[in-house]
Formats: structure tokens, C-alpha cells, sequence
């Protein structure tokens, strides 16, 4: 029923462990990984973990990004609901079956995992959670929506709306630009609370203050100058 899309860039850490909290979860079908030309062993995990069943993997052989990443692997989607999992750990598996639960009952064809909804989260840095304040804000005043959490990497949604829309961003444009397109489809989204452990940059944390730059200028082109 659930096809769990993770695209990987230089998570010899966690890459193991995140593909052993979604295999057990019944109702997966199927995991499709995307590696991002990674330079740390990343690679020689995904070879081990390529023959096991129901895991296809996938690598690109230059560094291009969340975006690209995932146009890779959306290709491939095979099953009725599609879940973009990041490799990092950050989030629980475990919680597939309550955000996919608008969906299955009709109410949604997307659903959004939210860390700003009362889940439990581990408490880091204050003007991350501004700037994806003001991102969401600026998202939500142009798609006009009310997300509490735009950048949210659980974005669940049923697999027939991959070929209503393509992703065009390579890198962390990928966020503003899903939400854009799904508003502009007209597409009943939820969102549901989730948990979240967030990790510092000393344990891998990749987003830094360009991407929230960056991020301005993708909420402006895919609500504004992109059909």
C-alpha cells in the first residue's frame, strides 16, 4: 500500500538503522533509496542492503540534491500512497499509519507531518524554528493555506498526483515547491501531529542559512513565475 521514497546523501550513520525502522512497519511495500553521490561509505551500505526484498536503490553519480533525489526515485513509485522519508532519523517510522489515516479514509489526498502541533520534539535551535515560522507564513500567503510547517520532510501523498506534477528544484527548493503545486492542484491536504528528534551539526545537520535564503527565492518562483 505504501511506497517510502529516502533520498541519502552521506549518512554512513543512519542509513542502516532508518531502513530497519520502516521494514517492519506492514503496511510498506516497498523502499526506494536514492543515493546522492555520497563520498562517506553511504555507498557500500546501499550495495549491501540493495538485495534484500523489497528494496530498490538507486545512485546518482553526481551530487545534485533532496530535489533531484526524489525526482529519481518518484519514477519509480510503484504503490498507492507515497511517504518521503529523510535518512537521518530525525523522524519515527512508527507513525506511517496515523498520517496516512486521512487518506485512506477519503478526507485527503496529502497529509503533512507536523513538528508544530504538540508532538513530542527534542528542543534545539531557536531561529531554525523562526525561519521555518517566516518560510511557512510567506508559503502559506501566497498558496493561501494554513500549514503550521511547510518544510516538514513527512509529505504523504497519493501516488497518482506524481503525474499531475513534476519536481523541477535540485536541492531544498524541493519543499516550497511540492506545497505550491499541490495548492495549485486544489488538493485537500491534512495535517497530523508527529514527533521529531532533531539533531545538531555536530551529528550531521545539513540545512544551514544559504538553504533559508534559497528558500525565499523558491517560495517566490513556484507560487508566482511557475505554472
Amino acid at each position: 500500500m505504501i511506497s517510502v521514497v529516502i533520498p541519502v546523501y552521506n549518512e554512513v550513520n543512519t542509513i542502516k538503522e532508518i531502513v530497519r525502522r520502516v521494514q517492519p512497519v506492514d503496511l510498506v511495500k516497498e523502499i526506494i533509496i536514492v543515493d546522492d553521490a555520497s563520498t562517506d561509505g553511504t555507498k557500500d551500505i546501499l550495495n549491501e542492503l540493495k538485495d534484500e526484498k523489497g528494496i530498490t536503490v538507486f545512485f546518482h553519480q553526481t551530487n545534485q540534491g533532496k530535489g533531484a533525489a526524489l525526482r529519481t526515485a518518484f519514477q519509480h513509485v510503484k504503490e498507492e500512497i507515497v511517504i518521503i522519508q529523510d535518512a537521518d532519523l530525525e523522524y519515527d517510522p512508527q507513525e506511517y499509519s496515523k498520517l496516512i489515516k486521512p487518506i485512506i479514509e477519503g478526507k485527503a489526498d496529502a497529509v503533512y507531518g507536523s513538528r508544530f502541533l504538540g508532538g513530542p520534539h527534542r528542543v534545539l535551535f531557536f531561529w531554525h524554528y523562526v525561519g521555518n515560522k517566516i518560510f511557512t507564513l510567506l508559503s502559506n500567503m501566497l498558496t493561501n493555506l494554513n500549514l503550521t510547517d511547510m518544510e516538514t520532510c513527512y509529505k504523504i501523498f497519493k501516488t497518482s498526483l506524481l503525474k499531475q506534477f513534476t519536481i523541477e528544484s535540485n536541492r531544498f527548493g524541493v519543499e516550497p515547491e511540492i506545497t505550491a503545486k499541490l495548492a495549485k492542484l486544489k488538493c485537500r491536504i491534512y495535517e497530523v501531529d508527529i514527533s521529531y528528534s532533531g539533531r545538531d551539526y555536530t551529528e550531521g545537520k545539513k540545512i544551514n542559512w544559504k538553504d533559508g535564503i534559497a528558500a525565499l527565492y523558491w517560495i517566490l518562483k513556484y507560487n508566482l513565475w511557475s505554472k
